[in-house]
């Protein structure tokens, strides 16, 4: 009996203090931040893991109440908390794609307009309007800084910026050696940028085509782990009786942390590691920039 109500007591705990952080932030509110496609993903990026963090408290509360293992409800709020993690990889990169198709589509786009003798400061908002939902916003916040007559270099910088890829840096680091230098042989620049982004986007789509069974591997093997723990705990609670014991949470403790160990190598396994982006504005460059 004591247990339970030291398992009634913890739940208790933990959903005063989510109440108590969720009324804090409603009275105070959240710092405002600036309007960029970059800040935007990073609120619902925050949005959706705060969501993840409930879903993650009340999975632990219950699991707490409903077996008074403390591991065991730990273990299950983790696993929901950092849901979007272990089984996010598949939503990342398909954005990550869709991204590189709408630059290659873009800078097709662009290489064409400027055949028409058009300059790039003039062929960037003609070509913004039937830019991929990918890369629409920061287009438009792009076109935006050239209608208040940002310099076209500072500009770009700041796009590339926004758009956050190491595919990107490279057409806006022709852009920007253009805008500078305004030499000949740009359209044939984009032509084989445009070309290069294909080739990796073909690329990319083959390796997440033969990442996404291992990622489904890794699903089935926690929710198989789940179901089989939840099975046992409702309809054999002797077979796991001890585990009540104090040393019994210790050893499901290590069974855990084994299996955790091995959904972690998994995941990594599905994972695809990006390259670093070399366009990339120094800290010093941005606090200037802001001071301006």
């Amino acid at each position: 009996m004591s247990d339970y109500r030291m398992a009634l007591a913890l739940t208790a705990g933990a959903l005063v203090g989510l109440g108590v952080v969720v009324l804090v932030l409603a009275m105070i509110g959240l710092p405002k931040r600036d309007v960029t496609p970059r800040s935007v993903r990073s609120r619902k990026d925050v949005e959706r893991q705060t969501k993840f963090a409930v879903a993650g408290v009340i999975v632990f509360a219950a699991t707490l109440v409903v077996t008074q293992w403390l591991v065991l409800a730990a273990v299950f709020g983790a696993v929901v908390l950092f849901w979007d993690r272990l089984f996010g990889g598949s939503r990342v990169e398909r954005q990550a794609i869709e991204q590189v198709e709408g630059l290659a589509t873009w800078t097709e786009s662009l290489r064409d307009t400027i055949a028409g003798a058009v300059g790039l400061e003039q062929a960037i908002p003609a070509t913004a309007v039937n830019a991929a939902p990918s890369i629409r916003p920061s287009l438009n916040l792009l076109v935006d800084r050239l209608r208040v007559r940002e310099p076209l270099p500072d500009a770009l910088m700041k796009f590339a910026d926004d758009l956050d890829d190491p595919s990107a840096d490279l057409v806006v680091a022709s852009l920007i050696l253009n805008a500078r230098l305004r030499g000949p042989g740009l359209r044939s620049v984009l032509t084989a940028l445009s070309q290069s982004a294909r080739d990796e986007l073909d690329l990319r789509r083959r390796v997440e085509g033969s990442r996404r069974s291992t990622r489904r591997s890794v699903l089935i093997v926690v929710l198989v782990i789940g179901a089989m723990s939840g099975f046992l705990i409702l309809f054999n609670p002797g077979y796991v009786e001890p585990y009540d014991t104090a040393q019994g949470q210790v050893v499901l403790a290590v069974v855990l942390a084994l299996y955790a160990l091995s959904i972690m190598w998994l995941r990594r396994l599905a994972g695809v590691r990006q390259p670093e982006r070399f366009l990339v504005q120094s800290r010093k460059q941005v606090a200037e920039e802001a001071e301006r």
